[in-house]
C-alpha cells in the first residue's frame, strides 16, 4: 500500500539522541548499572571472605585487608583534591560517613555472628538495608514510595527469606542479640545512603574519604590490639584474593558504584540493590569455594529477581 508524502507520524513518539527524555532514560539505565555492578561485588565480597574465614582468617583480618589497600589505593586522589578539607567534604561530615559505613559497621555486623546464624545476616542485615533506605529516603530526600516499590520490597524481603532457608529459623535463646546487631549494622548502611544524597556528596570523594579515613584509624589499632600473625599463616594466593576482592573491588569499586547508583536513582531505590547481594553470592560461590546451592537457594534467587524488576520498573504515565 502506497504512502501519501504529506502523511505525517506525530503519533509515534520518537525520543531524539538529545532529547530530556532520552538523557533521563540513559541516566537511569546507567544507574541500574551501577548498583547492580555494585551487588555483583559485594556477593563476590561475601563468597571470598567465608573463603578467608575457611582458610583461617579473622574478622580483624578481613577488615584490614579491606581498608588497608583501598586506603592506600586512594589515598594520592585525596592528596591532590584538597585533603585539608576532606576533599570539600569536611572532617565532620566525613568522619560521620566513615563511622555508619567504616570499621564499626563490619564489627557491629560480624558481632552479630556469634549470637546468630549467617541466615539470620542475609535477611535481616540486608533486608534492613532496602527497608530503612527507603523509609528514611522518603522522611528526608521525599521520594515517594509507591504501590510498585512496595510490592517489590515485599517481594526482596521473601526472596531473602526464601535464600535462607530452614537456617532462619535455627539458633539459641540469645539469637536476638544477632538480630538487634544485624539490623543495627544495616541501619548504620541506609543512613549512610540517605546522608550521601543529602549532603550532595561526590561518589569518589565519598569512596576516597570513607577508604583513607578507615585505614587511618584501623590499620595501626589492628597491629597494636591483634597483629599480623594470621596473614602470615596464610598462602600468598589466598591473600591476594582477599586483597582484590575486599580491598580493591569491594573497599573501591563497589563503593564508588554503589554511591554513583544513590547519586542517580536516589537512596531509596538503590537501597534494594544490597539486598540481591546474597543471590549472587550463590552464583559467584560455586567457582570460589565450590559450593553447591541448595533448592531453596536457587527459589530465592528467582524470587529476589522478580522482586528488584518490579521494585524498580516505574509505572506507565
Amino acid at each position: 500500500m502506497d504512502i501519501a508524502p504529506n502523511t505525517h507520524f506525530s503519533s509515534f513518539p520518537i525520543l531524539e539522541p538529545k532529547s530530556p527524555a532520552f538523557l533521563s532514560s540513559t541516566r537511569e539505565r546507567l544507574g541500574f548499572l551501577y548498583g547492580f555492578l555494585a551487588a555483583v561485588i559485594w556477593g563476590g565480597y561475601i563468597a571470598v571472605s567465608q573463603a578467608g574465614v575457611g582458610a583461617g582468617l579473622s574478622a580483624e583480618d578481613l577488615a584490614f585487608l579491606r581498608y588497608a589497600p583501598a586506603g592506600l589505593l586512594l589515598l594520592p586522589w585525596l592528596l591532590r583534591h584538597s585533603p585539608l578539607s576532606l576533599a570539600g567534604i569536611g572532617w565532620f561530615r566525613g568522619i560521620v560517613l566513615t563511622f555508619f559505613i567504616g570499621p564499626p559497621f563490619v564489627f557491629i555486623g560480624a558481632s552479630g555472628f556469634h549470637f546468630a546464624p549467617l541466615a539470620h545476616s542475609a535477611v535481616i542485615q540486608l533486608g534492613t538495608v532496602s527497608l530503612m533506605g527507603i523509609i528514611l529516603s522518603a522522611v528526608f530526600a521525599r521520594e515517594q514510595l509507591g504501590l510498585r516499590r512496595s510490592i517489590g520490597l515485599f517481594i526482596i524481603l521473601a526472596g531473602l527469606c526464601v535464600t535462607a532457608g530452614p537456617g532462619l529459623v535455627s539458633g539459641n535463646s540469645d539469637v536476638w542479640k544477632g538480630d538487634l546487631l544485624f539490623a543495627l549494622a544495616g541501619t548504620m548502611w541506609a543512613i549512610f545512603t540517605v546522608l550521601q544524597r543529602r549532603w550532595n556528596v561526590c561518589p569518589i570523594a565519598a569512596t576516597a574519604v570513607v577508604s583513607v579515613l578507615s585505614a587511618a584509624f584501623y590499620g595501626p589499632a589492628y597491629f597494636v590490639f591483634h597483629g599480623s600473625s594470621n596473614l602470615m599463616q596464610v598462602s600468598p594466593s589466598i591473600l591476594v584474593q582477599q586483597v582484590v576482592v575486599l580491598g580493591i573491588l569491594s573497599g573501591v569499586v563497589a563503593l564508588f558504584t554503589f554511591a554513583r547508583a544513590v547519586e542517580i536513582l536516589g537512596p531509596g531505590r538503590a537501597s534494594l540493590f544490597p539486598a540481591t547481594s546474597p543471590a549472587f553470592a550463590i552464583v559467584l560461590g560455586i567457582p570460589v569455594s565450590g559450593t553447591i546451592p541448595t533448592a531453596w537457594q536457587l527459589l530465592g534467587l528467582v524470587v529476589l529477581s522478580l522482586g528488584l524488576m518490579v521494585a524498580m520498573r516505574k509505572a506507565s504515565p
